[in-house]
């Protein structure tokens, strides 16, 4: 029977000296500037450093990289084969998780890699023969099983990191594989955002007796102010440049829920002279890691992005979040304004909706009745000229709505059974069982959108 934790139930809060960390361990984190453990690590190192199982539900920005870096930085042993794999959903979630591990193995020699698709294997083959962690993608990690470039005998610690992530994406039967090739006699760590039951029935199935640890806060209300404006759906593009344009603090995050409707945006905020990178599955990996790169480095104040980056990945001093199309999932909307308001900062999150985002946007105020998203009238704002996107193959499929307002079909195809996608990472939905690849090259996290089943139920606001 697994036991849960609540912070509430601690007398007070640990510091780093007494979860028994080696001393190397603990002067990379001091260097760090990290003095205080955040809950989820206050809550997990115990249990991490003892070699239990354990599932921890805890947001994004949480410090969950910390705790299980931890346990595989004092518990590998460098250069004694791979002993340690960490599996996430998303490549630049495996760079970012590498590039921790590192900064916190600063002082203890350990070859730390990643591996994922859309990049070529034949390095990752040589790299994986020196390698004792490795971070990775399910579906590039399971064809490098398949190729047996990869020994998992000697395997310690497997960290399933952003658990719920990898089953909305398809690739749990991908981690199911994995996670049996690897030896019985393992610590097993799961951190999920949301502890659902699949992912609940995933630690059953795998796992021996894991502590379930909870440090759930999503956002703080007092520090995140949220508002929406009604806008109809041909002015929808205008508005948002217009809001652009009034900004002048911190980095902006705009959210679409399709490939094309990202670069539909990109494209014309940059007309518009918005200086903006874009991000979404259907770039190669190279760019994808320099749009990045540029954004964080504040090189580019606008990200427009989909949902792959809405997950995991950190970016300090995002000061907005626009919501150019409502999430159909409500928790995919508490992700992406989690972006904002971390660590004491105040943040806001902008939502622009036509009559293709009411349905959504209902889901979302029943879903999270202690929200309180503030209607704002529309300004008056000059109809800006629209650049339509060329097709290409970088582009998110078919049947975005005209003028790339709403949802959109978008997101690309899955064809056939048990296919890879250009850049070896496998596709498939979890609901169906059936494994896919797609003409974009690799999965990302993006919904297909129905806009065309939405009503109008939410015009009463107008």
């Amino acid at each position: 029977m697994s036991e849960n934790i609540k912070m509430s139930e601690l007398v007070q809060v640990s510091k780093f000296e007494e979860f028994g960390l080696s001393s190397e361990l603990l002067k990379a984190i001091k260097e760090l500037g990290i003095t205080t453990p955040t809950e989820i690590q206050d809550l997990a190192l115990p249990c991490i450093m003892s070699g239990e199982d354990l599932t921890g539900e805890s947001a994004t920005g949480s410090g969950k990289t910390l705790a299980f870096g931890c346990g595989i930085i004092d518990k590998v042993t460098p250069r004694g084969g791979l002993q340690a794999v960490v599996m996430v959903p998303t490549r630049e979630l495996a760079d970012q998780v590498k590039e921790s591990l590192k900064n916190f193995s600063k002082y203890k020699p350990l070859n730390i890699i990643a591996v994922y698709g859309g990049v070529s294997i034949s390095p990752q083959i040589h790299e994986l023969s020196r390698a004792e962690v490795v971070v990775a993608t399910p579906g590039r990690l399971l064809d490098h099983l398949e190729r047996r470039t990869i020994n998992v005998s000697k395997i310690k610690i497997v960290v399933l990191d952003e658990a719920d992530r990898m089953f909305e994406m398809g690739f749990i039967e991908d981690v199911e594989e994995i996670i049996r090739a690897c030896p019985t006699e393992r610590q097993t760590i799961l951190f999920s955002a949301t502890l659902s039951s699949d992912v609940k029935n995933l630690a059953k199935k795998y796992m021996k007796n894991p502590q379930e640890f909870s440090a759930v806060k999503h956002v703080d209300p007092s520090k995140l102010k949220q508002v929406y404006y009604d806008v109809p759906k041909n002015m929808k593009l205008s508005l948002l440049v217009h809001l652009l344009k009034q900004e002048s603090s911190g980095l902006v995050m705009v959210f679409c829920n399709t490939r094309r409707n990202a670069d539909f945006v990109h494209k014309n905020l940059t007309t518009n002279g918005i200086d903006a990178v874009a991000i979404h599955g259907g770039l190669s990996q190279n760019k994808r890691t320099r749009m990045m790169d540029i954004f964080s480095d504040a090189k580019a104040e606008v990200l427009v992005c989909t949902d792959v980056a809405a997950r995991g990945l950190h970016v300090d001093n995002v000061s907005h979040i626009y919501n150019y199309d409502l999430p159909r999932d409500a928790k995919d909307y508490v992700h992406r304004i989690g972006r904002t308001a971390r660590a004491g900062d105040s943040g806001k999150a902008i939502n622009l909706l036509c009559e293709y985002d009411y349905d959504n946007f209902s889901h979302i105020e029943r879903e999270y009745r202690n929200f309180s998203i503030e209607r704002i009238e529309l300004p008056e704002i000059e109809k800006i000229r629209t650049v339509p996107v060329d097709d290409d193959r970088n582009g998110g499929g078919r049947g975005f709505s005209r003028g790339g307002f709403g949802g959109g079909r978008g997101g690309g195809r899955n064809f056939g059974r048990g296919g890879f996608s250009r850049d070896g990472d496998r596709r498939g939905s979890s609901s169906s069982g059936r494994r896919g690849f797609s003409r974009e090259g690799g999965r990302s996290g993006e919904r297909r959108s129905s806009s065309s089943d939405r009503g109008n139920s939410f015009r009463g606001r107008r």
